[in-house]
């Protein structure tokens, strides 16, 4: 290789590589697919390797272009925290903040803390990821994050702001028509709304508190999905009992169902990586949030 390639070449490798496909990485990169396609070509040309070849599969990258990748994501992680970096340095309380939380709370429960947020602070644009990962924020995949778990990472800024609870919910209407369950063993007459594919901590969760005949598998669910909005949905249709944070549960209309049998919590952590706790406005979301959230905690009986 003659030279270092050029940079704007290298993040077109880097898209196709995240994207699986040119027209998808070509939207990614706001450019056309033709011109795209240019770069890869120059970029094999330079390195005098093929990147990527056709197959009935699809696109698949070589070894050399496997072996870009972690690099590749490093150097865009490193460009993207430069960038916002001299941003704040330039806008002060002004610029961008990238918010990660779950889908549940992206959508029932943060929507209100960003509504008030904007108000005191027009000048800061919020850019919300809704992930049930948790984003990995030494990279900058987002700047401040919500988790519902104590982060490992060392190089983390992160503060404890509650507890939520969690547990068995239904509408009055269904279990008017169904009866209210005193037992595991009535418990599991109901409908019960739960996970399809995928294992989620709350099986774990299920099998501790005991009671159960049977394994806690995917049949134990009569209505099964793996997104927490659907299942939040279903709760609130009527379709049966199912588990969901008590504060948003009460905002639903739902009701406690037998909470002698079952019910556990999880800690609220507000993050983010300890090379922005100079920047202003990532400052005042992440306090924002801890307000919010250790307000929100609070609800809880």
């Amino acid at each position: 290789m003659a030279a270092t390639p050029d940079w704007d070449l290298l993040q077109s490798l880097h898209a196709v590589l995240e994207a699986g496909s040119f027209s998808a990485a070509a939207r990614i990169r706001k450019l056309t697919q033709p011109t795209l396609g240019r770069h890869i070509d120059q970029l094999e040309r330079q390195l005098g390797a093929p990147l990527f070849l056709r197959s009935p599969r699809g696109l698949q990258p070589t070894d050399l272009a496997l072996a870009f990748r972690q690099h590749l994501g490093d150097m865009a992680a490193a460009a993207a925290t430069a960038a916002r970096d001299i941003d704040g340095l330039i806008s002060g309380e002004g610029g961008v903040v990238r918010v990660t939380v779950s889908e549940i709370v992206g959508i029932e429960v943060i929507p209100p803390m960003m509504a008030q947020f904007r108000r005191a602070h027009p000048g800061i644009d919020v850019e919300l990821v809704l992930d049930n990962k948790n984003a990995d924020l030494t990279r900058r995949d987002a700047d401040v994050a919500v988790r519902m778990t104590r982060p490992t990472q060392n190089s983390l800024v992160a503060k404890k702001v509650g507890d939520l609870h969690l547990g068995f919910h239904a509408t009055p209407e269904y279990l008017e028509a169904h009866g209210v369950p005193t037992s595991f063993e009535d418990l599991q007459k109901h409908t019960l709304i739960g996970f399809d594919r995928a294992y989620p901590e709350i099986v774990d969760e299920l099998a501790i508190g005991g009671g159960l005949d049977r394994p806690v598998t995917r049949d134990l669910f009569s209505y099964r999905t793996d997104n927490d909005v659907a299942q939040l949905a279903a709760m609130r249709a009527g379709v049966g009992i199912g588990v969901c944070q008590t504060q948003i549960a009460r905002r639903a209309g739902l009701v406690p169902v037998a909470p002698h049998l079952f019910g556990f919590t999880l800690p609220i952590w507000i993050c983010m990586h300890e090379t922005l706790r100079g920047s202003p406005r990532m400052r005042l979301m992440f306090d924002h949030l801890a307000k919010e959230f250790a307000a929100y905690a609070a609800e809880a009986p």
